[in-house]
């Protein structure tokens, strides 16, 4: 990876992590194998776009607006009121391994995120 930029910046800036969470949520909304992380979200997916849009936004080390208007992310505190399982687990996760092969990040760039995001999906599990 290019280390004089930020991942911010590899990812494309507001422009190509917008692209990649609106894949992410259309993979998740029509996708067959995600319907159990599905049913865990609202019905109306706009809020979530948006929350995770601004989260992934200020951890790859633009602009801060999610902590700014949200306070401390506390994933963990976040997800617990949600049953996420195996299922759920591995599902978020399909649909973010799909939205990454076609992200046309770097190489470098999506290898990195994936690995970020296998360990996330496990640390947010909160049921066998």
């Amino acid at each position: 990876m290019d280390e004089t930029k930020s991942l911010y910046e590899l990812m494309g800036e507001e422009a190509g992590i917008k692209k990649l969470i609106t894949r992410f949520y259309d993979l998740m909304e029509t996708a067959p194998e995600a319907k159990d992380v599905l049913a865990v979200h609202p019905k109306n997916l706009k809020q979530s776009r948006e929350k995770f849009f601004l989260f992934l936004v200020g951890w790859t080390g633009g602009p801060q607006t999610y902590i700014e208007t949200r306070g401390h992310p506390a994933l963990k505190r976040r997800h617990q009121p949600f049953a996420i399982g195996p299922k759920e687990r591995d599902q978020w996760y399909w649909c973010m391994d799909k939205a990454l092969d076609e992200s046309g990040y770097d190489p470098e760039v999506i290898a990195y995120l994936k690995n970020h995001f296998k360990d996330a999906t496990e640390f947010l599990r909160n049921r066998e």
